[in-house]
């Protein structure tokens, strides 16, 4: 017996020492028990409780790319899953309708990632876009003004030198260079002050009637000069301290249905009512005041709101395709799933678009000859969305081109519609944390 023992052992040490240093030969070697119920291990979940072998306690790192993976799975399922979300309509929902789902990111997991870098891209990108407007709006036209009173001044000095008998024309000059002068002046205001909006803006028009008139040499028709009296007679308001009031006369806001101007309803109490018309005064206060200075906060809050409502819009989405298409012996959640893939790609398209008209801007400097292709690339994307709409309804629901074309257009008209109601609600409810 003991030299039995001793072979088997000899082969054992022998079998263990020619096995290849793997996790499930390293398993054979040493067997570890489950930390909670001490019970032995045979896979990476315990048998007996359910807890799962490996640890949870890891470096930093580690314990973000996990948190990725849970979020979107980083792995070979997600470059399988977003080429045909973009190129290939309607393969990845019948990929998931026929059972083929292990070598996809889910659909709501898609939609979920997909969404939230577009909505935190959208608020940076529309920001960005407002201000950059903004600043262009007023450079161009403080670029134009420098350059009339360069041109001016211009004139001005070869007046004085070629003529002696010219104190009419030197006047004139003089004026005008004091007038553009002045106009530059306000331009270089801040921006972000509703008195100095509303100044800068009337200014351009100004400045935009006058240099019209320069460059044309010819004098104001009767509707020209009362817009050159309208836009000098607020200039000179606004700068006399009566903002509010020129305001107030000239945008007036309102939410009422009642002929006294107040909002309220008969099947809502006295208390209710009263309610409802603060509320609405209020919230016509804070419009007036986004949109009157820098409506660059009301956006972002739109913007925030916007995953939660799409969170509805989805279901609403999901359930107008359930009615259209009532005999097709769908599931509803088979259409969820059709509203989730269509999101998702849409989102992800505009997405890239804007990736598009950024490097556009880098392009037009740093590699100009790239510029008209990253223009068309972008364009072709716009133009690929409808089509690639309509042609994943008619994949999916396989009905004929005449038949979807019908449902597509009544399908896309409700949901604009229902974009649209979303936006104002967005705008409305932004408006309530401004």
């Amino acid at each position: 017996m003991p030299n039995t023992e001793l072979v088997e052992k000899n082969i054992g040490a022998d079998v263990s020492s020619s096995l290849p240093d793997t996790p499930e030969n390293f398993n054979i070697a040493v067997e570890t028990n489950c930390e909670n119920c001490h019970q032995p291990l045979k896979g990476p979940f315990c048998g007996q409780c359910g807890q799962q072998a490996e640890s949870t306690l890891k470096y930093f790192w580690v314990v973000i790319m996990h948190l990725l993976d849970d979020i979107f799975s980083f792995d070979s399922r997600a470059a399988r899953t977003l080429f045909p979300l973009v190129t290939r309509p309607g393969f990845l929902t019948n990929e998931y309708f026929s059972g083929r789902r292990v070598h996809y990111v889910p659909p709501l997991r898609l939609y979920l990632f997909i969404s939230i870098v577009f909505f935190i891209t959208l608020n940076l990108f529309i920001t960005a876009d407002n201000n950059i407007l903004n600043i262009n709006y007023n450079q161009t036209a403080i670029t134009e003004i420098k350059d009339h009173i360069k041109l001016l001044k211009e004139k001005q000095l070869t007046a004085k030198k070629t003529n002696t008998d010219n104190n009419a024309e030197l006047q004139d000059l003089s004026d005008n260079i004091i007038r553009f002068s002045t106009y530059l002046t306000d331009m270089n205001k801040d921006y972000t002050l509703k008195e100095n909006k509303y100044l800068i803006d009337m200014t351009k028009r100004l400045v935009d009637l006058e240099l019209q008139r320069f460059h044309e040499d010819e004098l104001f028709s009767e509707r020209e000069n009362e817009r050159y009296n309208l836009f000098t007679s607020n200039i000179k308001k606004v700068k006399n301290g009566e903002y509010d009031k020129l305001n107030k006369n000239e945008k007036a806001w309102a939410i009422q249905n009642n002929e006294d101007g107040t909002l309220s309803f008969d099947f809502l109490s006295e208390e209710s009512n009263k309610k409802l018309e603060a509320f609405s005064k209020s919230l016509i206060k804070k419009a007036e005041k986004a949109l009157n200075s820098d409506v660059t906060p009301l956006v972002q809050e739109a913007i925030k709101k916007l995953p939660q409502l799409m969170f509805i819009l989805l279901p609403l989405f999901a359930g107008l395709l359930k009615v259209m298409y009532l005999f097709s012996n769908r599931l509803y959640m088979e259409h969820l799933t059709v509203a989730l893939h269509s999101h998702s790609f849409i989102f992800f398209t505009i997405l890239l678009v804007q990736l598009l008209g950024i490097f556009d801007n880098y392009s037009e400097t740093a590699i100009p000859f790239l510029s008209g292709t990253v223009q068309f690339a972008a364009s072709a994307l716009m133009i690929w969305m409808p089509i690639y709409l309509f042609m994943m309804q008619k994949r999916v629901y396989k009905q004929g081109y005449f038949f979807t074309f019908i449902k597509f257009t009544f399908i896309g008209s409700a949901y604009i519609l229902l974009i649209v109601l979303t936006g104002v609600i967005a705008f409305i409810w932004g408006l309530t944390d401004v």
